[in-house]
């Protein structure tokens, strides 16, 4: 008998919420294919299966070359929010949308910016080390420092922005936001303070968190001269994209005094080559990008890309998690429907 099943193509990372979805309608032939595939491989299991009708990627790059392998994509969707590693304009000349989860992990990114933050302040690591070492009575010559009364300085005002912010503000520190995508009045009505000029508010700032998209601006933002405004006492935190600060800047103001410190959970190079100078400062804490995946943020985004390739299927994308807006047929009021509860 002839079947008309779509093939998707899902990373085996998926969890089970959203594979249930998915297996629930009798229309769907889930395929699945290691996350960290070569692009050689991957290129020859679309071509494998195809015609490939929508496919879920976590850390896989996506483009031309994968789009002509599938055939017929109708939706790439990621497990996650970032899509530096897929090549939109090719989605875009083909009428194919590109989602994101929206807000499905944003919680559990600023819970990380957060955690940073303290864990710097708190000198979490050097503390531990003195008593696991013995050298309890040095203690009094490395003492904390407080949130309570800081400044935070964050940059983009977005989903993860916004939540970094009010967890900032129950910390009872003073939030500065520079976004410049963003109206002074929706800062301001968050209980924050917009600031236009990135160089002038620096000097203000004890910690600095950054929460923007990687991007053609945005890549290099934090250099030499951008480090050098900051603080000598000022933490930097990125939890959001490799690249946006210059990491032998970074190692060189962790190392003349520059900076206080600095909690990484993305590298410019993913994974960072080791062994790595930065790595071994005591003023560093890293992390190997999982700021944005929990076991919550897992499922939660699993399900929610479940939703947006069943919506972009059954023709209704989900709009305000579509990246490439300009695929979308006609603007309407959005769809709230199938979006992941913050």
């Amino acid at each position: 008998m002839t079947t008309n099943k779509k093939k998707i193509f899902i990373t085996q990372t998926m969890a089970q919420g959203g594979r249930a979805l998915l297996r629930e309608r009798d229309d769907i032939e889930l395929i699945e294919f290691p996350n960290l595939i070569s692009a050689a491989d991957f290129e020859a299991l679309l071509k494998a299966h195809a015609p490939v009708h929508g496919v879920a990627l976590g850390a896989t790059r996506f483009g031309e070359t994968e789009l002509e392998a599938a055939k017929d994509m109708k939706v790439v969707t990621r497990i996650g929010v970032g899509f530096d590693a897929v090549d939109v304009p090719a989605l875009s000349r083909r009428q194919i949308p590109l989602m994101v989860v929206g807000v499905a992990n944003s919680p559990s990114v600023a819970e990380q910016a957060l955690f940073m933050m303290l864990t710097l302040a708190k000198r979490a690591n050097e503390l531990h080390a003195l008593v696991k070492d013995g050298q309890w009575s040095r203690r009094l010559g490395k003492l904390p420092y407080d949130l309570y009364g800081k400044t935070v300085l964050i940059i983009g005002f977005g989903r993860i922005g916004t939540r970094t912010a009010k967890r900032c503000l129950a910390m009872e520190m003073s939030v500065l936001v520079y976004d410049p995508y963003k109206s002074a009045e929706e800062i301001r009505s968050a209980g924050c303070e917009a600031v236009g000029d990135l160089d002038a508010a620096l000097p203000r700032a004890d910690f600095v968190s950054i929460h923007c998209p990687k991007a053609p601006e945005t890549v290099g933002m934090f250099n030499a001269a951008r480090l050098k405004r900051m603080k000598p006492s000022a933490y930097l935190i990125n939890t959001a994209r490799g690249g946006i600060i210059d990491e032998v800047a970074l190692y060189d103001a962790l190392t003349s005094g520059q900076l206080a410190g600095a909690g990484l959970d993305v590298f410019a190079q993913e994974p960072p080559p080791v062994p790595n100078a930065l790595f071994e400062l005591p003023n560093v804490i890293i992390a190997p990008h999982v700021a944005g995946v929990t076991w919550e943020a897992v499922d939660r985004m699993s399900e929610q890309t479940a939703r947006n390739i069943l919506s972009a299927l059954d023709g209704a994308p989900i709009r305000q998690n579509v990246i490439n807006q300009d695929v979308l047929s006609c603007p309407e009021e959005e769809d709230t429907s199938g979006q992941s509860a913050s």
